[in-house]
Order: structure tokens, then sequence, then C-alpha cells
């Protein structure tokens, strides 16, 4: 039997909004940027925080599947890959998703940025290369610099107990190779036309310059989508300024009603 996920599950009035977290962080990521006095549900995909890896093939979807069978329909709030996992969710089960927030999606099926910057591409590489050796405190400290700091800012710029919550969780994450686990392929990127639920999409201005142009594409593709901004934040603005991310939600909250 699949042991079951680590779940926070706050009641409150008007839709739930459940909140999935980047492949470098867990549901402690979200704590401070949750909607005052509205129903929310936080989780740890398996191999994050504490929801363990199975001995036994498993998806996120179909964890998510679960979830919002139990819980009923959601707005999703998702970052990065809980961002891509949001997008093949609101596909493949278009009955249980009210509507999408994505901060800095992944894509599943997207094609393979033209562009990176350099110093993206270095951060990356070491990353991988340390990660391949066994070196995880290295793995962390660099992916600490790509996705918190933002590669085009100096190195530990975000500092105090953000980082502290982001070496802590991306550790987990690392040690359990958890980005490796439980994809299911959609192939999002050539069915986004079919979204018929409100669309918000957000990067940090600080974030990798592919997934500012990623955005723009999304932005662009997906019908109805609005844009909104995040100043002076990289690819995890929740650790960063919280507050920008809650009003985002409630705004997005407001309109919905």
């Amino acid at each position: 039997m699949t042991a079951p996920l680590a779940v926070d599950h706050r009641p409150g009035p008007g839709p739930l909004v459940v909140f999935l977290h980047a492949g470098v962080a867990d549901r402690r990521s979200w704590a401070d940027a949750l909607p005052a006095g509205a129903s929310t549900l936080t989780y740890d995909r398996r191999g994050f925080g504490r929801s363990p890896l199975p001995g036994q093939e498993f998806t996120h979807l179909g964890d998510l599947r679960d979830l919002l069978a139990t819980h009923g329909p959601a707005v999703l709030v998702g970052s990065s890959m809980g961002g891509g996992l949001a997008l093949d969710a609101a596909l493949e089960l278009p009955e249980l998703v009210r509507g999408l927030v994505l901060l800095a999606p992944a894509v599943s099926g997207a094609p393979e940025p033209q562009e990176a910057d350099p110093r993206t591409l270095e951060l990356d590489a070491a990353a991988e290369s340390a990660a391949a050796a066994g070196d995880v405190e290295r793995t962390v400290e660099l992916e600490a610099q790509l996705w918190l700091d933002g590669p085009r800012s100096a190195p530990g710029r975000v500092g105090g107990a953000a980082r502290e919550l982001f070496r802590d969780m991306d550790r987990i994450a690392v040690r359990n190779q958890a980005f490796a686990h439980g994809h299911c392929r959609v192939e999002a990127w050539s069915r986004l036309g079919e979204l018929r639920v409100p669309v918000t999409i957000a990067t940090g201005d600080l974030d990798c310059g592919y997934l500012l142009t990623r955005t723009t594409e999304l932005l662009e593709r997906v019908p109805g989508a609005r844009r909104a901004d995040l100043p002076g934040t990289a690819h995890l603005p929740y650790l960063e300024r919280p507050d920008l991310v809650r009003n985002l939600v409630e705004e997005f909250l407001q309109h919905l009603a």
C-alpha cells in the first residue's frame, strides 16, 4: 500500500485553492503566501518534504487527481514543476480544475529553449555535475544561486530564513532524486488552446531569461491568459515576497467569484 501524502488542509469559504510546489521545494514554501481566510491545501509530492517515494510506480498527476476527487474541484496555484503539473491537470481533469495561477511554469512537451544566458548554463551544468558526483551540499548551493537568487543576481542575494528553508527543502529533493520520478507526459504545449479556465501567469523579473520568454509565449498560446508582475524576485517569489504572491492569488479569487 502506498504511503499517504503529507497534506495540510485549511478549510474556509470560497473555492479550494491547491498549491503545487516547485521541484526544489516542498509544501513549506507556501506558508507565508496563503490567502487569508481562504480554503487552502498544500502537500508534498512524493520524494519531496515528508512524502516518501513509494516502492511502486506512481504519477504526480494521479496523486493530484485523488486529492481533488476527495476535496473537490480547486483553483491550482503552481510554481515551476508544480505549474507544469497544474497545466497537465487542467487538460486531463478539466472537471476538477476551476482556474490556474502559474508562476514560471514548466510545460510538458515544450521545446527546449533556443537561448539561455551563459550564467544560467554555467550554474545548471555545475549543479548537474555536483549531483552526479553525489555532492548534495554543493548541488543545493548552486541551485540556490540559480533558482533563489536568480542567475543575473549576486550569489547570496536572498539570505536569512528564506535561504535556510530553501536549503532544507532542496536537500531532501536532491537526496531522493525526486525530480526524476512521477512524471506523466501530457504534452501540454500542443494543447494549450484547449484550456477553458481563467489563467494568470507571472514570472519574477530576476528569473532565468528563457523563462521570461516562455511566459510571453504562454500568454500568446493560452486563451484569455492574464499577465501579472512580480518585480524584484527570481524563480521562487513566495520565498522572497510572499505578500506579492498572496495578493496575486487573492485578486484571482476575487475575479473568479
